[in-house]
């Protein structure tokens, strides 16, 4: 791996910075790595619930506001956390400047609300880096090449924070929060989870994706794809004692461990177009419609037609999607002439991950035992080479979480 640059980039999420005397001992931290001698760039969530009290108001505006406005709102709310820490470091006695996603620019496409990023260009950050400043970017935005302010998505500061490491050919990119760490499973459900000292991207990449909120799984790819190294640590512990989560290559001792963690994933919605005609390019047209309008399909399951001709096709998608999915497949739904369409919000995905798994036999037939005994019906499964997921009832999830988790990682 080639040398990488002086520079460190740091996240710091809304829970970091939503009150004043937070803001100062972010500020203080961003100096203290500036005094070790780094070149520093920081990334800014939106303070506390800014976000979330902004749609709020949307919502009391209006029930569907339109999303090009939508991500013109959001993005203010970084926009505040930006200067706020700009002004805590000059409190300080430090130089700090602060910029939106469109001023350094981070480009991105056209897509509201969960816009990609398609490039950075790094020469104004690089200016003021060597002009002695901290710069503060505003996280979770960009702008399209229409000039449109684009939001990237929930937790899409992770995703700034980490493409700008990518881009800058960071030394690191930490990631500050209020759990300082990846752990086996979440600790507010199983007290006893363990924090995990070294875990690889792809790991990472499907607990990310599997539902653990610690960072956004697209972050992940882009840390995967560039060898960005991620070292996830507590806002509220000192640098000295902040051993934290690193995220780095496969790691070679991980061989021996069949589950790394396990996670419960309630943001899921099953849907099924009922009574579908069995022929070539069903699906074809059913999730490339989907695709279409940028909603991500996670699990399916299609029964079998047998000697009806006619059969089922189950999917899920992420809550926020419901709306619009279920727009789309009632346009399909006509077109194919299908029975009807059915939505079940009482779900959740249960997921074990695992390397290990590559090498152990029996983890699955293991897992699906366990459920079983337990009276907790799977309703569907999918699988790769190191995560097994499982659809289940919503009200088993916790339950079941336990379970797993005490055979497999304690």
């Amino acid at each position: 791996m080639s040398k990488r640059s002086n520079i460190v980039v740091q996240k710091y999420g809304g829970t970091s910075v939503d009150d004043a005397e937070k803001i100062k001992r972010v500020a203080s931290q961003i100096i203290e790595k500036k005094k070790s001698g780094k070149s520093v760039v920081v990334v800014v969530s939106a303070p506390g619930d800014t976000t979330d009290n902004l749609i709020s108001m949307a919502a009391g505006i209006s029930p569907d506001p339109e999303i090009r406005e939508m991500d013109m709102l959001l993005a203010t709310g970084e926009q505040q956390g930006i200067a706020l820490v700009a002004m805590a470091i000059h409190e300080q006695g430090y130089k700090a400047i602060s910029f939106t996603g469109h001023q350094v620019g981070i480009i991105t496409d056209s897509v509201h609300s969960r816009a990609r990023i398609k490039s950075i260009n790094t020469k104004k950050i690089k200016k003021e880096l060597t002009q002695d400043n901290i710069v503060i970017v505003a996280g979770f935005q960009g702008i399209s090449p229409e000039e449109n302010i684009t939001t990237l998505g929930r937790g899409g500061s992770d995703l700034s924070a980490v493409a700008l490491a990518a881009v800058l050919d960071a030394h690191v990119c930490e990631i500050y929060t209020n759990v300082g760490g990846v752990y086996s499973t979440n600790p507010s459900i199983v007290p006893g989870a363990v924090k995990i000292e070294k875990i690889s991207y792809d790991e990472m990449l499907e607990l990310a994706s599997a539902g653990a909120k610690v960072l956004q799984s697209r972050s992940v790819e882009i840390a995967k794809k560039n060898n960005v190294r991620i070292d996830i640590k507590s806002s509220y512990i000192d640098e000295q004692k902040n051993s934290g989560t690193i995220i780095m290559k496969e790691i070679k001792d991980l061989e021996q461990v069949e589950v790394r963690g396990v996670t419960l994933d309630k943001n899921q919605i099953r849907m099924s177009i009922v009574g579908v005609p069995d022929r070539p390019g069903i699906a074809a047209k059913i999730f490339g419609e989907l695709a279409e309008e940028n909603i991500n399909v996670d699990m399916i399951i299609q029964s079998s037609a047998h000697e009806t001709g006619i059969n089922d096709i189950s999917f899920t998608v992420n809550r926020e999607m419901l709306k619009r999915a279920v727009e789309i497949c009632g346009r399909i739904k006509d077109e194919l002439k299908a029975r009807d369409i059915i939505t079940d919000k009482d779900v959740a995905k249960i997921s074990i991950i695992g390397v290990g798994m590559r090498s152990h036999a029996g983890v699955a037939a293991g897992m699906f035992k366990l459920l079983s005994d337990n009276n907790i019906n799977i309703e569907m499964i999918s699988t790769s080479e190191i995560k097994i997921s499982c659809v289940i009832n919503s009200k088993k999830g916790k339950a079941a979480v336990k379970i797993l988790h005490k055979e497999f990682c304690e």
